[in-house]
């Protein structure tokens, strides 16, 4: 019997996992904290920043919160620090700084 991805730990059998440990079922992402292995970390600078909002659609992990047509700080349990918001910001409102200097 397949298990769901919520079902899913480090004691589940080989044997009750899906081939290649696919995943069937949407929303899944909200289970794992992916956050924690990143090298390089975004750091938000909000002096600089204008909301214009075009970091929070290229983020590929919805990492950064609007809240009131306003952006927020990083959602730091899921962003993997990819540097892509850093990219597209054109107010040098976000920086990249390597995790732990």
């Amino acid at each position: 019997m397949i298990k769901k991805a919520s079902e899913i730990n480090e004691t589940t059998p080989w044997q009750e996992m899906t081939l290649g440990g696919e995943i069937y079922e949407g929303g899944t992402s909200a289970l794992f904290n992916t956050g924690d292995w990143r090298t390089m970390i975004p750091v938000y600078h909000p002096e600089n920043c204008k909301h214009c909002m075009l970091c929070v659609p290229y983020c590929p992990d919805s990492s950064i919160p609007v809240v009131e047509g306003k952006r927020e700080d990083f959602d730091f349990m899921h962003c993997k620090g990819c540097g892509i918001c850093a990219k597209v910001c054109p107010f040098k409102a976000i920086s990249l700084e390597k995790v732990g200097a």
